[in-house]
């Protein structure tokens, strides 16, 4: 049976899980930090996943299946995700960077269909096997092996997942103090870095500490500017998410446990889509 996302947050191996994942997240980011950048906030992820989906779900029979412009902006305006010019927008920076190419012959029909480079399917298939890897490390499964034995299962797993995120209200639109980083440029990846840092030895009640943060170089890397990573810093700290523990060296970041269990419930909503579409799809 499927894990849900109950059984998942009153896992104590979770909270490893989500680490794991975090880590693999910010490894990806570090190989290709343009196409990491695809998955760096909540609506980027969601246009992202959406529009791989509808790729993947292509049916050269039918005309009207598959990834079009017009497809993507009517699955994500519906759900008030982002505008059509935004949709439009990030269309145009997958087809810039060649993440995705016009199918064979579709560059004089209408509607363009759009299918995705070869980098774009290595790229979700690392971000399956890292969700399903994070997931062997709850029960000791052998997902990610068996999806990485049988790489054809992303095209049908995926699509899945992906409906099912961006129908469900409650990863769509995460709770307050998440949806402060993951609604802002880069905010996921920011996030990610943190969790990944996490020292779960510590037995303070009330914080998790992640220790030194460099915003300058940490903002850098993530190739955005100092000021809006210490906006974003300072707002999280007003609403108690974060904070900072002087010591005689470096100051030392901290997250509250609050935080981290509100980002656990939102992250196991995904996690019990990622594995009930695995039970589906090799039943």
């Amino acid at each position: 049976m499927p894990f849900n996302a109950e059984d998942l947050v009153a896992n104590p191996k979770f909270i490893l899980a989500i680490r794991f994942h975090a880590g693999r997240m910010r490894g990806m980011f570090d190989a290709g930090p343009r196409l990491a950048r695809l998955l760096a906030s909540q609506q980027r992820w969601l246009l992202t996943q959406t529009a791989y989906a509808l790729a993947m779900e292509r049916d050269p029979a039918d005309p009207a299946s598959g990834f079009t412009a017009a497809r993507l902006t009517g699955e994500i305006t519906s759900r008030k995700v982002a505008s059509r010019n935004t949709v439009l927008s990030f269309i145009e920076e997958l087809f810039t960077y060649r993440f995705i190419a016009y199918e064979p012959g579709a560059e004089r029909r209408r509607p363009r269909h759009f299918e995705p480079a070869e980098i774009s399917h290595q790229a979700i298939l690392g971000w399956l096997v890292s969700n399903l890897g994070a997931l062997d490390l709850v029960d000791g499964g052998n997902r990610a092996a068996h999806v990485e034995a049988h790489p054809e299962l992303v095209r049908i797993l995926q699509p899945r997942i992906a409906r099912n995120c961006l129908q469900d209200p409650l990863w769509r639109e995460p709770a307050e103090d998440v949806a402060l980083f993951l609604w802002t440029d880069a905010g996921g990846l920011i996030v990610d870095h943190l969790v990944s840092r996490m020292d779960l030895v510590g037995n303070d009640p009330e914080r998790v500490v992640v220790g030194h943060v460099d915003s300058r170089a940490l903002a850098a890397d993530f190739m955005i500017s100092r000021t809006h990573l210490q906006r974003l810093f300072a707002k999280a700290a007003q609403q108690g998410s974060i904070g900072w523990e002087t010591t005689e060296r470096k100051p030392l970041l901290w997250m509250s446990r609050s935080f981290v269990e509100q980002y656990s419930q939102w992250q196991a909503i995904k996690f019990a889509y990622v594995d009930e579409a695995f039970h589906w799809g090799t039943r």
